[in-house]
């Protein structure tokens, strides 16, 4: 398995602007938003499950998709950007939020 290359500060502002679109556009979607905000954050798994508390073992399964975190735990993952975890309406053509009330 290859090692994780710390990404640099250019790219990491970069992950930051397309995480920040996505969500606005309410495209994130678990597991893959996960594994975007750690990147976000610049951190390896160990880094990352140290801030949050959890092992690298979570923060894998979380990212993997196989792991059926708390609603503290998704919590925790989400202050890390601003986030909070809540419902979005889904547009089911487009994949993106679209309002309840249009």
């Amino acid at each position: 398995m290859a090692r994780w290359k710390k990404p640099t500060k250019d790219e990491i502002l970069e992950y930051r602007r397309n995480l920040a679109e996505r969500s606005r556009h309410g495209a994130l979607r678990l597991p893959g938003a996960v594994l975007e905000i750690r990147k976000s954050v610049g951190m390896t798994q160990e880094e990352f499950s140290k801030t949050l508390g959890l092992t690298r073992r979570q923060v894998a399964e979380i990212e993997a998709g196989t792991a059926n975190p708390t609603l503290d735990t998704l919590d925790k993952i989400g202050r890390l950007f601003g986030f909070t975890v809540g419902f979005v309406p889904r547009d089911t053509h487009e994949g993106t939020a679209k309002s309840p009330f249009s």
